[in-house]
């Protein structure tokens, strides 16, 4: 068992972020009888997944989909299953909001430079 600190050293994150994950529902721990949260060993490999899917580009909630699956290795590329289909599901939304969100700032970006020409590599003849 591991205090709420030895976590945090363990998998590089804070002990804000492991309450924010088990105040989501990511995460569990048991309570001594001082009330310090306690993890056991299998908390590592779920705190380390869910920093992946979340640097990954998820949110806590669809990470929350994932839920049954956090406590194992994650593998680096996930085979279509329909036995998974709402699970990718997640992801294909995830992707298309990423993908808006690109063209949204792009669009931006470009508006920027239209009228700072400068800022994208091209210099103005003062």
């Amino acid at each position: 068992m591991m205090l709420i600190g030895d976590l945090a050293a363990r998998t590089g994150t804070t002990t804000r972020a492991l309450r924010y994950y088990e105040e989501q529902g990511l995460l569990e721990s048991e309570r001594t009888a001082a009330g310090y949260r306690v993890y056991g060993p299998a908390a590592v490999t779920r705190v380390r997944n869910v920093r992946d899917l979340l640097a990954s580009g998820f949110t806590v909630e669809n990470v929350k989909s994932f839920v049954r699956y956090l406590d194992s290795d994650l593998p680096e590329v996930f085979a279509y299953s329909d036995a998974c289909a709402a699970n990718y599901a997640v992801g294909a939304q995830r992707v298309a909001e990423l993908q808006e969100r690109i063209e949204a700032l792009t669009r931006m970006r470009d508006t920027l430079v239209g009228r700072m020409p400068w800022l994208g590599g091209e210099r103005v003849a003062s």
